[in-house]
C-alpha cells in the first residue's frame, strides 16, 4: 500500500516537471481516468502487464492488461466528466466490444500458453470535484 502511494507520488510529479505537448482537455481527461484505473485495480490485486497496447497489424487499442489471479483482462477504460448524455459504460457498443476482442486476439497471439480471459470495463467519473470508479468484471462475451 506504502509502495503504490509513494509510485504514485512520483509518477505524479515526473508529469510535472516533464514538459507535455498541448492536448485537448478529453484526450487529458481520458489519460487521467486511465491512471486511475490503472492504480485502482492494482489496489485490488490486479498484476498489471500493458497499458496501451497496439498492433501493426490491426487497428485499435488495449487500454489496459492484466492478471486477475489466473485470469487475463483485457480492460477498456472509459472516462467521463458528468452523467448528463449516458454512462460511460454504454460507450463500449457491440462495435467497440469487436475492436476490442481483435485487439485481444493479437495480443493472445503473442503467447505460448492460452490462458482463460475476459473483458472487464472501468468507468471513471469526475463529477463536482469527486472521483468514482466502477468495475465490470466479465463485461461482455467474445
Amino acid at each position: 500500500m506504502f509502495r503504490g502511494r509513494i509510485l504514485r507520488a512520483v509518477l505524479r510529479a515526473l508529469d510535472a516537471i516533464t514538459p507535455a505537448p498541448r492536448r485537448a482537455a478529453h484526450l487529458q481527461t481520458g489519460t487521467r481516468g486511465e491512471d486511475e484505473a490503472y492504480f485502482h485495480l492494482r489496489k485490488l490485486g490486479y498484476v498489471m502487464v500493458a497499458r496501451n497496447f497496439r498492433s501493426a497489424r490491426r487497428k485499435g487499442e488495449l487500454d489496459l492488461v492484466g492478471w486477475d489471479g489466473d485470469t487475463l483482462c483485457f480492460v477498456e477504460v472509459k472516462t467521463r466528466t458528468s452523467r448528463d448524455v449516458k454512462p460511460a459504460e454504454a460507450a463500449v457498443d457491440e462495435d467497440k466490444q469487436r475492436e476490442l476482442a481483435v485487439m485481444a486476439g493479437e495480443y493472445m497471439r503473442r503467447l505460448e500458453q492460452k490462458p482463460r480471459f475476459r473483458f472487464d470495463v472501468v468507468s471513471v467519473y469526475y463529477e463536482r470535484g469527486e472521483k468514482q470508479i466502477n468495475l465490470y468484471k466479465g463485461a461482455f462475451g467474445t
